[in-house]
């Protein structure tokens, strides 16, 4: 969670927020998505709705239709199945409108954006921001770095090609795998874990639970509230469970006792 974010006094009088003056559910959204606790510099994160609705009071339909407006504002965008939000100028606002390639900066910048889950703004965050803040390495909407064309295929290469297909074709055991759909919400859960470790085993224990949207909510907040107890945050976070441990006991059930004036640990919901 960040400490703090950067909301500029002139931002009421240009651009979207200026668009956004006479729906008052849009512009507490939009307030929202710049202070969000999930939030990070890049503008790049996960937000489920419920938490939007809980945390600014205006319920899930008021979230709802404040969130498209931002949209229909050209505000953000938002993505339902993975439930990750991209604010398009929030990198701007919060980093610089532009940096020099020897800050050092930059480089953090591409390591944050290396360490995103999978998202389909992946590709169009790297296109807007490639030049200002000289990103290298452009990742694809699957989240996989891309890599350098390949040359064309000679005459014969294609036909070699197109016998291998028709013979495919007709084989009884071609037919296409449907690939396997990521569990929902597991993204989310997985930015918020403070210890990142063992992903693949977490991410079979989320798919086994499949949670439906009031548990990932209770799931996530109580992520939240254990990254402040004692136990969690003694020797640099060295108690931490699993997460597919965690997940497999049903750990969100536990009952808490916080330590005093104890605040969410520093790299709890880190990317």
């Amino acid at each position: 969670m960040r400490e703090y974010a950067k909301v500029l006094p002139r931002m009421w009088q240009v651009g979207t927020m200026k668009a956004l003056r006479r729906d008052s559910e849009g512009l507490i959204v939009a307030l929202y998505l710049m202070t969000s606790p999930n939030s990070n510099m890049l503008g790049l994160f996960p937000q489920p709705i419920l938490y939007m609705a809980h945390e600014t009071g205006l319920g899930e339909q008021g979230a709802r239709k404040g969130l498209q407006r931002c949209i229909e504002a050209g505000f953000c965008s938002y993505d339902e199945s993975t439930e990750f939000v991209w604010v398009h100028e929030m990198a701007k606002f919060q980093i610089a409108n532009e940096l020099k390639a020897s800050d050092h900066r930059c480089r953090g910048i591409q390591k944050d954006y290396d360490a995103l889950p999978d998202n389909p703004f992946l590709g169009q965050f790297f296109d807007r921001y490639r030049t200002s803040f000289h990103l290298t390495e452009r990742r694809d909407p699957q989240g996989a770095t891309q890599a350098p064309s390949k040359p064309l295929p000679s005459q014969e290469q294609e036909q070699e090609q197109e016998q291998e297909q028709e013979k495919e074709t007709h084989s009884p055991k071609s037919r296409p795998r449907k690939p396997k759909p990521k569990p929902q919400g597991f993204a989310e859960f997985w930015a918020l874990w403070p210890r990142k470790t063992a992903k693949a085993d977490a991410e079979k224990a989320w798919a086994k639970l499949d949670p439906d949207e009031l548990l990932r909510a209770r799931i996530l907040r109580a992520v939240r509230e254990q990254s402040a107890t004692e136990d969690w945050r003694k020797d640099g976070g060295r108690f931490i469970p699993y997460p597919a441990t965690w997940l497999n006991g049903r750990r969100w059930e536990d009952q808490l006792a916080l330590a005093a004036n104890a605040e969410p640990v520093p790299w709890a919901g880190a990317l």
